[in-house]
This record gives structure tokens, sequence and C-alpha cells, in this order.
């Protein structure tokens, strides 16, 4: 079974992500493998320093999010051409990835963890939907106390991707994860979500 997973920036999709894994899911998590593909040396990291210069790298010569992030974020056609330049990778390794684990175990159910999910049409490969759901107020509050940003850049951010009403409409399940919801009230819909997934994937091998 193939689950897509995904939400907004700042809505509490890696707390879902992590509590899925301690359950014993099979996790691709498709950020990891975004920093994977701009690797010093690879085609993509070659032709980001081409596109964006080299400001935006660290001393050892790696590319630092943070100030790529800075330019894309409030630039939507630089943004676009950062995703034309790592989508294809990122997608060809979710693909192996999901054929890798398929080949050793036929009884598998693989999250594939990606904030672009439904943006990229992934979601079209998956048998079901999960959208981890914040307002967005309450994203705007979280990413301006987690990452410093201001009401503006953190604004940005959220603009960037397709709006979580939007990605509702998508999801086969949704974790609502607003303001004043505990951590444990989000791994307990976690835990029951997953329940019903592990039952559906029986049902369906018997």
């Amino acid at each position: 079974m193939l689950i897509g997973l995904t939400g907004g920036i700042a809505s509490g999709k890696s707390l879902a992500a992590e509590e899925l894994k301690r359950l014993g899911v099979y996790l691709i998590d498709a950020d990891e493998i975004a920093r994977e593909v701009v690797r010093p040396g690879l085609p993509a990291y070659k032709e980001i320093v081409k596109e964006f210069g080299e400001d935006i790298l660290n001393p050892d010569k790696t590319i630092n999010r943070k100030a790529l992030g800075a330019i894309v974020f409030s630039n939507p056609l630089l943004r676009k051409r950062l995703e034309q330049i790592t989508h294809p990778g990122i997608l060809g390794e979710i693909d192996k990835r999901v054929f890798a684990i398929k080949g050793k175990d036929t009884k598998a159910i693989i999250i594939v963890d990606a904030a672009l999910l439904i943006e990229v049409g992934l979601h079209k490969k998956m048998d079901k939907v999960i959208v981890v759901y914040a307002d967005e107020n309450t994203q705007i509050a979280r990413l301006m106390k987690r990452d410093g940003l201001t009401k503006d850049e953190a604004k940005n951010r959220i603009s960037a991707q397709m709006s979580l009403n939007e990605k509702k409409k998508y999801a086969d399940f949704v974790i609502e994860n607003v303001e004043g919801k505990e951590k444990k009230e989000i791994k307990d819909e976690v835990k029951r979500l997953f329940k019903i997934m592990k039952d559906r994937k029986e049902q369906t091998c018997s």
C-alpha cells in the first residue's frame, strides 16, 4: 500500500511522519531526498550554482538552504526554476525507493512524505492521501517562532504552496493540527489512521 502524506509548512506533517515511522511503516522523506540530490558535484547542484550564483553556498561549498530560500520564496519565477532543476531527480529517487521496498516486502505500507505531493501530481500514484491541516494563522505563528521569520516572510513561504484548504479536497484522511491541539492528540489520531490502513492492507492481501 502506497500512502501520500502531505501538508503545508509548519502544519505538523513531520510529527505525523515520525509517529508513522515509529509504528513501522516504510517512510520515504522527499525533503531528505531533496537534500541528497543537491550535494556538491551532482548535476542539480551544478545547475543551481550556475543559476543562483556562489553567494548561496556555505563555506564548505554546500548549498545554504536558508539563503536559497530567501531568494526563491520571494520570486515565483525563480522558485519555479529551482523546482525545474530539482524535481526530476527527487521524483526519480522516490520511484526507485518505492520499487525497491515493494521488491523485498509485498505487504509493505509505504508512506511518501512530501510537502508538494499534490502540486507535482505525485498524489495520483498513491493509494490514499493523508493531509495534515493547520489554519494559516497557526502556520504563520509557528513559522515565526520556529524559523525566526517576519510575518511577511512567513506568509511568502506559505503562499508558495497550495493552500491547505485546497489540499484537503484531495485527502482521503485529514489530521487536524490546529492551535491548542496537543502532540499526544495528533499521535493518537495517527495511530487510529495507521490501524485503518493496516486493516485495509490485510483485507486486500487475504
